[in-house]
C-alpha cells in the first residue's frame, strides 16, 4: 500500500481548514485516512500549522511520500521561520 501525506480539506465554503493525514495514495482527498498527523489553518495571521513530528518522521521512515501541496506548505513554513 501506497500512503502518502497530504491536506484533507474541512471546513464551510470560503471557511477552509485542513487535517494534515496519512492515507492510501489511491483514495480520495477526503476519503478515509489511516491517522491525522497534524492541522493547517490558512485564515490566521500568519497561517497556522501544526505537526506531529513524531508521526511525520515515523510515516517517513515507512516509506510515505509527501504530496506536492505538503511540499509548497512545508517550504514556505521553513522559509517564514528564517
Amino acid at each position: 500500500m501506497a500512503v502518502t501525506l497530504r491536506l484533507m480539506r474541512l471546513g464551510k465554503k470560503n471557511n477552509p481548514s485542513y487535517r494534515i493525514v496519512a492515507i492510501d495514495k489511491h483514495k480520495k482527498r477526503n476519503g478515509l485516512y489511516i491517522e491525522i498527523v497534524g492541522r493547517y489553518d490558512p485564515l490566521k495571521n500568519p497561517p497556522a500549522i501544526l505537526l506531529d513530528q513524531e508521526k511525520v518522521d515515523a510515516w517517513l521512515k515507512k516509506g510515505a511520500i509527501v504530496s506536492e501541496g505538503m511540499k509548497k506548505l512545508l517550504k514556505n513554513m521553513k522559509f517564514k521561520k528564517d
